[in-house]
């Protein structure tokens, strides 16, 4: 539990859950004009920011729980602290790869090796792959026109979250018997009573899969793997969220981080939302020309979606097992509907 200590003197708490490990998300802006004074007008918006947003110029502080043993509790102590403002610049960039490679100071303590487990994982690359409006309409039609009777409709979302869950699966080396998820972070703001307000400051997310065989993922179509995707996501009430907080309240219990076997590379995470409208970010030098996540975790399978700059467009930044990438830049089904990207 977070207790938020307000200006006010009142307090607040909220559970502090985290389901997967973060990533940060930043956008690419063209290089301001020499007088524009990027630095210092950065500095005076982010001072600006932090009064209403307070709560990120203070500290995390942890409490001894001395009335039950082998316990602690944290909370955000809104003390003004601030927050720590970073510049770097580069004279020119060409290309990114990660991981990027940090010098370590000779004071630093080097981490020890790698377990012979994480030494053996493969290595992952990120690749941006982009959607068109056309694209999307395409796979949103063919998924519903396949669902037929259904009373569910099948959304664009759900249609290319499908299209990417069965592209990577036909090409992870997974046996037919054997169970693959499509994980899919549900925005629980309008599904808890009362709901709250559209743009509320925070997430209220849930995460939870799908579950199929491979043999029936890839069996069985587009459309059925995005039902299957549609009522998952439709299938979480405020019952379901209420159940789920009372529950993890009364057996506190750090959840798992990842999307699945780390080895296996069965399961996808669909995260983010290209509903979150990031190119209207004008801080005076002209709207982004992209965004972008930074490394993950390394895992396979982790897709992060993105508005795509031109309208109606999505674009979709995936983290993939080199082989499995390889694959699918030469599969035909699955270009049929993209556009690959850096």
């Amino acid at each position: 539990t977070v207790t938020v200590e307000k200006k006010n003197g009142r307090t607040s708490s909220f559970n502090l859950v985290e389901h997967c490990s973060t990533r940060k998300q930043g956008l690419l802006f063209p290089q301001p004009d020499q007088d524009f004074h990027l630095i210092s007008r950065l500095k005076s918006s982010l001072s600006a920011a932090l009064e209403i947003y307070f709560p990120f110029a203070g500290r995390l502080a942890k409490v001894e729980n001395l009335e039950d043993n082998n316990t602690v509790s944290f909370h955000i102590d809104c003390d003004g602290s601030g927050a720590r403002f970073l510049h770097a610049e580069a004279k020119s960039l060409s290309g990114v790869s990660y991981p990027i490679h940090i010098p370590v100071s000779e004071a630093e303590k080097p981490p020890p090796p790698p377990s012979r487990e994480l030494s053996s994982v493969p290595v992952t690359k990120d690749r941006v792959f982009h959607f068109t409006k056309k694209n999307i309409s395409d796979l949103k039609a063919k998924a519903n026109s396949e669902v037929g009777s259904s009373d569910m409709n099948i959304s664009s979302l759900q249609a290319v979250s499908a299209h990417m869950w069965r592209s990577i699966i036909r090409h992870s080396g997974l046996t037919g018997e054997g169970e693959t998820h499509c994980k899919v972070v549900v925005d629980l703001r309008q599904r808890v009573n009362p709901p709250l307000e559209k743009d509320c400051f925070g997430n209220m997310v849930y995460i939870t899969p799908a579950t199929t065989t491979v043999e029936e993922l890839l069996g069985r179509g587009l459309g059925w793997a995005a039902l299957q995707i549609s009522k998952l996501v439709s299938s979480q009430t405020n019952e379901n969220c209420k159940a789920f907080a009372e529950d993890w309240v009364s057996n506190v219990k750090n959840l798992k981080t990842g999307v699945g076997s780390r080895m296996a590379g069965d399961t996808v995470l669909v995260s983010s939302s290209p509903r979150f409208d990031v190119y209207r970010n004008d801080f005076g030098w002209g709207k982004p020309v992209a965004v972008r996540a930074g490394p993950g975790n390394s895992i396979s399978g982790k897709l992060v979606l993105f508005p795509g700059i031109d309208e109606g467009s999505f674009d979709i930044q995936a983290t993939l097992w080199c082989d499995v990438l390889v694959s699918l830049l030469a599969d035909v089904e699955f270009l049929e509907h993209v556009t690959t990207m850096v």
